[in-house]
């Protein structure tokens, strides 16, 4: 599987695509903006509250507040509250995530705003750029402290992955009991299925016969004799599944119906609204 490649538990797999040095080069400049109107906002209240009166030590106190809250406090709360979107971010379409693809947390986005403070603010991005610019994911130093990186969020790519049916238990799985399987385990089993090629020969052989035992104690009929181990669990999977999406639009039909009659006034009066 390539690096940009996350399958998810429900067999959907993302082509997370790292965002490219242009397309964080303009959210940056968005989100330097922001900062200036911060910034400005800040000056303004300093002003308003008689700031050239204070004492020196006030004032410098003041001062590094002020830049605290501008440089890491709002950019970090920013970061975990929008799961790593900030306006420029999200005006171009991109998003700061884990390197498994998960959104960042407080300790990913604190570290991203301290290390930008000197990669980026003290040293006008070169820092940065150079880091940027020999990693594939375009990370930069704040990215690896964090374990994080910036990736496209527009025009991701979704997969879902699906098990073929094995044509020769096809037969078999049309008319075997499965209600007993229950959704942890045929889960457990998709998943085996999807992963089974990067197993070993042995642990593969070891976790297909375990699954395929675990199975067989909630199916019946017993599949046809010598029916490989992943081939069974294919048909199971497979089966569930078929069955699921047939059943799928009676369930939805009859959710509504029950729905519509729940919501109706007592003594089957018509609702004002029918």
């Amino acid at each position: 599987m390539h690096d940009d490649e996350v399958v998810t538990g429900e067999a959907v797999k993302l082509e997370l695509r790292p965002a490219s040095f242009a397309i964080r080069l303009v959210a940056f400049l968005l989100d330097l903006c922001l900062v200036g109107v911060e910034a400005f906002g800040l000056v303004l209240a300093l002003a308003l509250a008689d700031f050239p009166a204070w004492d020196e030590a006030a004032q410098t106190a003041a001062v590094l507040a002020g830049m605290a809250l501008v440089l890491l406090v709002i950019p970090t709360a920013v970061e975990t509250l929008s799961r790593g979107r900030s306006l420029g971010k999200l005006a171009a379409g991109i998003r700061a995530v884990q390197d498994d693809g998960s959104p960042v947390r407080a300790r990913q986005a604190l570290t991203r705003a301290l290390t930008a403070v000197f990669e980026i603010w003290a040293t006008l991005g070169a820092v940065a750029l150079l880091t940027m610019m020999f990693n594939d994911r375009g990370k930069r130093v704040g990215d690896f402290l964090a374990g994080t990186y910036v990736m496209r969020t527009r025009g991701v790519r979704l997969e879902v992955l699906s098990v073929p049916m094995p044509p020769e238990l096809a037969p078999w799985a049309r008319i075997a009991d499965i209600g007993a399987v229950g959704d942890g385990l045929a889960l457990r089993a998709r998943q085996f299925l999807l992963r089974a090629h990067t197993l070993s020969p042995s642990s593969r052989q070891q976790l297909a016969i375990a699954l395929a035992a675990e199975i067989g104690q909630r199916t019946a009929p017993a599949p046809p004799p010598g029916a490989h181990p992943e081939r069974y669990l294919a048909a199971v999977v497979c089966e569930r599944r078929d069955r699921e999406l047939a059943s799928a639009p009676g369930r939805a039909a009859r959710a509504q119906a029950l729905t519509g009659a729940v919501r109706r006034l007592p003594y089957q009066i018509p609702d004002p609204a029918d």
